[in-house]
C-alpha cells in the first residue's frame, strides 16, 4: 500500500481494542435480540435504487442528497442508506405467507454522503430489528422497550421521545393542516422548507435551520388533525409503555425522516455531544411492487454507542477480552522443528498458539508484543527429556512439564 494512503473520508478501519469493543457490542445485541425471539437476516449492501426511492421516499433528504447511487451497465444501483427497505424487499422475495409475523434483526454497515462529524460517518453501522406485524399498540411498546433493554445491556441509560404519525388515513389531513398553519410564515422559511411545503410538508418539522425551528416550535401538535382512532392508538401505546416501566416523553413535533412511518415513532437520546439522538424507530407501512407491508422496528447507530461508552468509561466492561495466546519458542533447529509440528497439533486441540523466528531474545520480544499469556520454550535439554518449559509472561514464573501435561495445562489455562 502506498505510504500515507488513508481510508475514504468519513470511513474508518477498526482494529485492536476498538474492534474488541465492537465485537462485545455485537455479541450483546445478538444475545438480547435472541431473548426477544428475533433471528438474524443479512441483506446485500447493494440494491436497485428504486427500492429506496419507493420505500424511503423520493423527497427525503436521504434519497435526494445522501444516498450513494451509480449506474453499472443497465443497472442503477445504490449502497443501502438504511436497513428497513432491504428487509422488506427480502420479505417480498420470500412471500407474505412465510414473512408474516417474522422477527428479523440485522447488524451491518450503511452508507450516506453527509458531512462527517462526531458520531456520524459516511460508512456507519447499525443494529436494528424489524417485526412484520399489523398495527398493534402492544407490539409497538414491546419493540420500543427492546431498544431500551439493549441500550441498558450496554450500560447506557437513555430516554425515549415519542410521537404519532397517525393512521394512514390521517396523513392527508395532517399535511393540509400543517400547510395551513405554515402558510403565514412561508416567506420566513428557508428555501428548502419552502420546497418541502409543496413536496412533503412534514419535512419542515425536521429542518435544522434555527429560523425554521422557531416557526415550527409555535405550530400546533400534529395530533390536532388526526382522527380519534389514531389518538386512541397512541394513548394505548403510552399506557403500555408505562406497564413495561419504560419512561417516555411525548414530543408533539417529532416526525422522523422517512416517509414510510405511521402511528408510533420515537427517538432515544443520550449524552453524546453534538449528535444527541442515539437511536430511533417506529411503525411503518410501505408498498413494494403493489404489495403492502406493515411492521415496526428500530435502528441504533453503533458509532454513537461506541463513542458514548468510551466517553463514560464503560467500554472495557462491554468489550470482549483480548484473546489468550501461547507463544512457542524454539532454541535451535531441532527444537524449532519439533515445536512447528506441535503448533499444528495444539491448534487442532483448541489451543491458540503461534511461533516466531530468530534468537531467544527476539522470539521473547515477539511474544511480548503479541500479548501472549504464556511462552513455551524448548531447547536441546527439553528435547532430550521430552519436556517443555511453560512460562507465565505476566509473573515470570516457569516450570518444566512433560509435553502431554504442558498441552493439558495450556488447554485449561487458555480456555
Amino acid at each position: 500500500m502506498a505510504k500515507g494512503l488513508q481510508p475514504v473520508q468519513g470511513m474508518s478501519d477498526l482494529s485492536g481494542g476498538e474492534l474488541r469493543l465492537w465485537q462485545g457490542m455485537e455479541a450483546t445485541a445478538r444475545r438480547v435480540f435472541a431473548a426477544h425471539g428475533f433471528s438474524e437476516l443479512r441483506t446485500p449492501l447493494l440494491e436497485d435504487v428504486s427500492l429506496f426511492t419507493r420505500a424511503v421516499g423520493e423527497t427525503t433528504s436521504v434519497v435526494r442528497k445522501e444516498m450513494y447511487d451509480f449506474e453499472k451497465g443497465h443497472l442503477h444501483l445504490a449502497l443501502r442508506p438504511e436497513g428497513t427497505a432491504g428487509v422488506i424487499r427480502h420479505a417480498s422475495t420470500v412471500g407474505a405467507q412465510e414473512a408474516a409475523g417474522a422477527r428479523w434483526f440485522y447488524i451491518g454497515p450503511m452508507f450516506r454522503h453527509e458531512r462527517p462529524q462526531a458520531g456520524r460517518r459516511r460508512q456507519f453501522h447499525q443494529a436494528g430489528v424489524e417485526c412484520l406485524a399489523p398495527p398493534s399498540p402492544r407490539t409497538d411498546a414491546e419493540i420500543l422497550s427492546l431498544q431500551v433493554d439493549l441500550l441498558r445491556a450496554w450500560g447506557i441509560e437513555a430516554r425515549a421521545r415519542v410521537n404519532t404519525r397517525g393512521a394512514a388515513g390521517d396523513h392527508v389531513a395532517v399535511a393540509a393542516g400543517l400547510k395551513e398553519a405554515l402558510a403565514p410564515h412561508r416567506a420566513a422559511l428557508c428555501a428548502d422548507c419552502q420546497r418541502r411545503m409543496d413536496e412533503n410538508v412534514l419535512r419542515v418539522l425536521d429542518c435544522k435551520n434555527p429560523a425554521c425551528g422557531e416557526i415550527v416550535a409555535g405550530l400546533p401538535p400534529v395530533t390536532t388533525w388526526m382522527g380519534d382512532e389514531a389518538k386512541a392508538y397512541f394513548a394505548e401505546t403510552l399506557r403500555l409503555l408505562g406497564v413495561l416501566g419504560v419512561e417516555a416523553d411525548v414530543s408533539p413535533l417529532l416526525v422522523r425522516g422517512l416517509d414510510y412511518y405511521e402511528h408510533t415513532i420515537w427517538e432515544i437520546t443520550g449524552a453524546t455531544g453534538a449528535q444527541d439522538a442515539l437511536a430511533g424507530g417506529g411503525r411503518y407501512r410501505m408498498d413494494l411492487g403493489g404489495e403492502e407491508w406493515c411492521g415496526v422496528g428500530f435502528a441504533i447507530g453503533l458509532e454513537r454507542v461506541a463513542g458514548l461508552l468510551a466517553a463514560t468509561g464503560k467500554a472495557d466492561a462491554v468489550a470482549v477480552p483480548p484473546a489468550k495466546l501461547a507463544w512457542l519458542v524454539g532454541m535451535g533447529p531441532a527444537a524449532e522443528e519439533r515445536l512447528f509440528r506441535t503448533m499444528r497439533a495444539w491448534r487442532a486441540d483448541g489451543i491458540p498458539c503461534r511461533m516466531g523466528e530468530g534468537s531467544l531474545k527476539k522470539q521473547m520480544r515477539q511474544a511480548d508484543k503479541a500479548g501472549a499469556a504464556y511462552a513455551v520454550l524448548c531447547g536441546d535439554a527439553e528435547l532430550a527429556a521430552g519436556t517443555l518449559v511453560v512460562k507465565d509472561m505476566a509473573s515470570g514464573e516457569q516450570r518444566a512439564l512433560p509435553e502431554a501435561e504442558a498441552r493439558a495445562t495450556l488447554r485449561s489455562l487458555l480456555a
